[in-house]
């Protein structure tokens, strides 16, 4: 036995309406065709949303039981059918639907018309295109749950640190779900004016909202403990260095820093040194301890480094061993085994070349280049310039060598 279906409109909307049946016969389309993964014990109260949910939207019986117990006094689902097929017009999976529902259960009874449209609009107008609508609503659907009233000034807020980059407006939303829908901006506003006390501002306020936009969600009380850590660190309120350390000290826990530290020090490294290179590079200790502990092992063991060099420019262990540390190092091997300078040039100062003033270096040994290539970038010397792939780096070895 199966719940008939008859299409019909809901203002400009097509969807799908479920022909009505007395509770009983709902009811036992739900214990025939849902039982086999609830319990038969567990309780519907609204049979009739349940299995909209499950059936016509692909919800989990977990979720669409959350739902429609939370509903059970709704008698129709005609506004729950309206917000679909809008969610569905605008691109939205059934799983992104359901995501967003997730987040904010009280969607399913919005009116599309005065509520959702408007709301939609609104980010579509800040350059939210159509197939990325569902992506974005589906982590921050709480936002649908806010007044335009509320909405707009706090985005307006959030633009403003931003530089009015919408770019960076929808990254601090993706990367922090949902991040102005419950409070508005009151402590967001106060986590600023703090930050910017402690000499945060500009351009370096805009990068760690970007980047970690979970800090200005803070506790007012967490976050000034957290600031007050990294300056009992050594860093002062007018260093560059004090929003990465911010950064950097809020990704970890301060077990996980220990740790780092004594992986470090296993090569012969001080406590200090590592307070010295937090302090010029806090981004450091975000990498991965393999990436760490393969970049001291080669800088030390390979390039003969002294340590000392590390410890004033531990920037250099965040370089890429693979693409960047490595080809630059056997090229440098080929220019000192065949003496192509008359004062064999320092790694160090060779590791902060640009691609382009690396490239151009090299031209500077024309009848060496092709082995000074196959060193550095042996797929593209292989590679004819018209292939596909890898554009941006052909064109820059073009301007150099043809």
């Amino acid at each position: 036995m199966q719940i008939l279906k008859s299409s019909y409109i809901v203002g400009s909307f097509s969807c799908l309406n479920f022909s009505l049946k007395p509770k009983s016969f709902v009811s036992f389309i739900y214990i025939s065709s849902s039982s086999s993964s609830l319990s038969s014990s567990t309780s519907v109260s609204n049979p009739r949303l349940f299995n909209y949910l499950v059936k016509n939207l692909d919800f989990s019986e977990t979720l669409a039981l959350s739902i429609s117990n939370r509903y059970s006094d709704v008698k129709s689902f005609k506004k729950a059918q309206s917000v679909a097929t809008f969610f569905q017009s605008l691109g939205f999976s059934n799983a992104q639907i359901a995501a967003a529902v997730r987040l904010a259960p009280h969607i399913l009874r919005a009116d599309v018309e005065k509520k959702l449209k408007p709301k939609i609009k609104f980010f579509q107008d800040l350059g939210l295109v159509e197939p990325h609508l569902g992506k974005f609503f589906s982590r921050n659907s709480t936002l649908l749950t806010c007044s335009l009233k509320k909405l707009v000034p706090s985005i307006q807020f959030v633009k403003k640190i931003l530089g009015n980059n919408n770019e960076d407006l929808f990254k601090v939303f993706n990367r922090c779900n949902g991040f102005i829908a419950r409070d508005g901006i009151l402590k967001l506003s106060r986590n600023v004016e703090y930050l910017e006390r402690c000499g945060i501002v500009g351009s370096q306020l805009s990068k760690l909202l970007t980047r970690q936009p979970r800090i200005f969600r803070m506790k007012e009380s967490a976050l000034r403990d957290l600031v007050l850590r990294v300056l009992g660190m050594g860093f002062s309120t007018n260093s560059r260095m004090l929003v990465h350390a911010i950064h950097t000290w809020n990704c970890m826990s301060e077990q996980t820093f220990k740790k780092k530290c004594e992986l470090v020090k296993s090569f012969g490294f001080s406590d200090n040194d590592c307070l010295e290179m937090f302090r010029k590079t806090p981004g450091f200790f975000r990498v991965s301890e393999k990436k760490m502990k393969l970049g001291i092992e080669f800088f030390i063991n390979i390039a003969k480094f002294d340590k000392n060099v590390l410890v004033s420019r531990p920037v250099f262990l965040m370089n890429s061993l693979e693409d960047r540390v490595i080809p630059r190092y056997r090229v440098l091997q080929i220019i000192k085994s065949k003496k192509l300078l008359k004062r064999d040039p320092s790694f160090s100062y060779i590791l902060e070349y640009s691609e382009n003033e690396f490239l151009k270096f090299m031209s500077r040994f024309p009848d060496d280049v092709e082995e000074l290539l196959r060193a550095y970038r042996p797929h593209l010397l292989h590679t004819s310039f018209e292939d596909e792939g890898g554009e941006e780096e052909k064109n820059m070895i073009k301007s150099v060598f043809v």
